[in-house]
């Protein structure tokens, strides 16, 4: 019966982006974004979430996208979207490796934590990935808040002068999917040279969180949609 609701909504997903893409071909949702480069640190903090990546502390290179999903005009509430990539050093002579982490707007609390929601500027705006991941003791969420600056607006521009002198910090965080956050990392970002940059693409289905698993359900609902939008426009 899961697997029937979860394949239902996904194919849902999907017919929804087959229809905004004959309007929007590059990117169905999230077609503006501005380019972050950075750093990730995972504290140490005596956390076993059951996740090799929230557990070990460390420091690695991040590249950020923070984007308006809707597109709607500068001024307007938007459904804010953070994907992240951290890049992971490769142990040996094989190529380095990264994870995708996406995140939308959204509530902090049960049940708010799983509610898309539109948004007027950043600074206050939680951040969080919706569905869990598949953890070695069970489901863990991740979420972000902003630790600094105060006042970032979520207008893309103004948000792209005001990272030009001051770096966007935020708190990274897990819980289960009903218990408290607690603060595991800290993500710093400053504006890339390439801002712009429109070919910027994260697949947290295909590059997940190291030691992390993707429920089957999750998987069924992402996938579709996700498989649509890895495609190029003009792809068969």
């Amino acid at each position: 019966m899961a697997g029937r609701i979860s394949g239902a909504i996904g194919a849902g997903f999907e017919g929804m982006f087959r229809g905004i893409r004959r309007i929007r071909p590059h990117r169905p949702i999230h077609a503006r974004g501005l380019r972050l480069d950075g750093t990730v640190v995972v504290h140490e903090h005596g956390l076993r979430s059951g996740i090799a990546w929230i557990d070990q502390p460390g420091r690695s290179p991040a590249t950020a996208r923070v984007s308006r999903s809707v597109g709607t005009p500068d001024g307007l509430p938007d459904i804010l979207g953070l994907a992240a990539r951290f890049h992971h050093p490769a142990d040996g002579p094989g190529p380095s490796t990264f994870s995708d982490v996406l995140l939308s707007s959204t509530g902090w609390s049960f049940p708010g934590r799983f509610v898309l929601m539109p948004r007027l500027g950043i600074s206050r705006t939680p951040f969080s990935t919706m569905m869990p991941y598949r953890g070695d003791h069970g489901p863990v969420l991740l979420g972000a808040r902003t630790l600094g600056p105060a006042g970032l607006p979520a207008s893309l521009r103004a948000l792209e002068h005001a990272l030009a002198s001051s770096a966007w910090q935020l708190g990274f965080y897990c819980a289960t999917p009903v218990g408290p956050w607690q603060h595991f990392g800290t993500l710093t970002l400053s504006l890339s040279p390439d801002a712009e940059e429109r070919d910027l693409r994260f697949d947290a289905v295909l590059h997940p969180l190291a030691g992390a698993a993707t429920y089957e359900w999750a998987r069924r609902v992402r996938e579709p949609s996700y498989a649509l939008a890895r495609r190029r426009p003009g792809d068969g």
